[in-house]
């Protein structure tokens, strides 16, 4: 099995691991579609170890920092999954700029109502401002301008 199809297999089980690429002899026609394919980097046998090292090295650099930041978002989507249905909306239009006398009309409940959701969603979302909260929503991918605020 060549090189590109164990990547292709890894790929395909889901497995993504970093991959740095040792070859005899690169074709231009591999190696783009190598890194089109998520390999890190595609080096000629002969390279310097320092190079060959250098490259391993960014490459778990960036493999880690990736599994962090995928991580965080399971963090965050794991405490969005925690509100009601209606903390849910009451985030939604927290974070799209309305404030409570609008949520409230556009819900059909109280203000006071909607403070009291509004605190349970900070409080389940363990954040202390609406700047931490927006931040959680636009990584989340929830502000893009395709989305209603009820989706």
């Amino acid at each position: 099995m060549s090189g590109p199809e164990l990547q292709s297999q890894l790929s395909d089980l889901g497995i993504n691991l970093p991959i740095v690429f040792l070859t005899g002899h690169a074709d231009t026609a591999t190696t783009v579609r190598a890194i089109k394919a998520g390999a890190e980097d595609f080096l000629t046998k002969s390279v310097p170890s320092e190079q060959l090292i250098d490259a391993i090295e960014r490459a778990m650099a960036r493999h880690d920092a990736a599994r962090m930041q995928r991580n965080k978002l399971d963090s965050f989507r794991a405490r969005v999954a925690k509100l009601t249905p209606r903390e849910r909306q009451v985030f939604e239009l927290i974070v799209r700029g309305k404030i409570n006398k609008q949520i409230a009309y556009e819900l059909g409940t109280t203000e006071r109502t909607v403070k009291a959701h509004r605190h349970q969603v900070m409080e389940k979302i363990q954040v202390h401002s609406l700047a931490e909260l927006v931040s959680i929503a636009e990584r989340l991918g929830m502000l893009d301008s395709n989305r209603s605020a009820g989706s």
